[in-house]
């Protein structure tokens, strides 16, 4: 099992066969939009991977600029749009905490899976992390518009269950006026084979071994989304 870093820095193939699978249900854009209307918005995605949340804003937005520190990554989502035809989408590799946009340029920042780990990462300054990534979203947006995060709360499980390494992490976030909710964005694999392979791939022998026991074909996850309007 690659580490999280190895991932989205060489293996970005796997990553993209895992997130085909998951949110079979399609309940991601539906929960943006309970929030912030994704129709006619302009949106910038900090940490779009291999556009895994690109390609849904993309459909509907007006305008959507998408970064990510991985080259690599970003090369599959550069595929992926072009097949799309997603002519109002650009992307570019750009840190979350200091990106090449204008001040007050759009209504939507959304960072799927992605904000975390300026926390995660950053050691005994994570604090500091965070804070500059915040202070570049409340740069970018006009008034009323949205800081948006969509965050882990539990893969293996049909309620949330936040992994405890990110308790401080969403407790900074509330403390800065976040609130929360939470949705179900479970994998549906095509066979008991796929799930083992890919759900050991990104979470790990522990979740291939519950995979395996519960001879799971849909893997239940819960999805955590966080916002703030500015």
């Amino acid at each position: 099992m690659p580490t999280e870093k190895e991932v989205y820095e060489g293996h970005a193939d796997q990553y993209e066969r895992l997130i085909l699978r998951e949110d079979h249900e399609n309940n991601i854009p539906a929960a943006i939009n309970q929030i912030k209307k994704i129709k006619d918005a302009d949106i910038i995605e900090l940490g779009a991977g291999t556009g895994r949340v690109t390609r849904l804003l993309s459909n509907e937005a007006r305008s959507v600029r998408a970064s990510d520190l991985s080259l690599h990554m970003l090369t599959t989502a550069r595929d992926v749009l072009a097949q799309q035809n997603a002519s109002n989408t650009i992307i570019c590799v750009a840190d979350m905490r200091h990106t090449p946009y204008t001040d007050n340029c759009t209504d939507l920042i959304i960072a799927g899976w992605s904000f975390c780990y300026l926390a995660v990462w950053g050691e005994e300054k994570w604090k500091d992390e965070l804070l500059a990534g915040l202070n570049e979203a409340q740069r970018l947006l006009r008034p009323g518009g949205v800081m948006m995060m969509l965050e882990n709360y539990g893969t293996g499980f049909e309620t949330p269950a936040p992994p405890p390494h990110l308790d401080s992490y969403f407790a900074f976030l509330k403390e800065n006026g976040f609130k929360d909710t939470w949705f179900r964005s479970d994998y549906a694999f095509q066979s008991l084979e796929e799930a083992l392979a890919l759900s050991g791939f990104f979470f790990g022998e522990e979740m291939a071994e519950k995979v395996k026991h519960n001879r799971w074909t849909r893997l239940p996850e819960c999805t955590g989304l966080l916002w703030k309007e500015y």
